[in-house]
């Protein structure tokens, strides 16, 4: 079997970069960054509108996030 410069491959044919879970990673773009100080504004909690279904995001006294539908 011959393998192009760069392209390590198995007995299947399949590259280490189809593989590998790093690879698909880097290629995605990153989602938009948004700190919970502005997304609360304040407020215990907010309401999330997704799909037609309504979440509540609550931020607790110790700190922690909790998501409900």
């Amino acid at each position: 079997m011959s393998e192009s410069p760069g392209n390590i491959g198995d007995a299947a044919g399949s590259s280490l970069s189809e593989r590998s879970p790093a690879a698909s990673t880097a290629s995605a773009a990153p989602g938009r960054r948004i700190s919970s100080a502005e997304l609360f504004a304040g407020a215990r909690e907010v309401l999330i509108d997704h799909s037609g279904a309504t979440y509540r995001l609550r931020h607790t006294s110790q700190g922690k996030l909790i998501l409900t539908k």
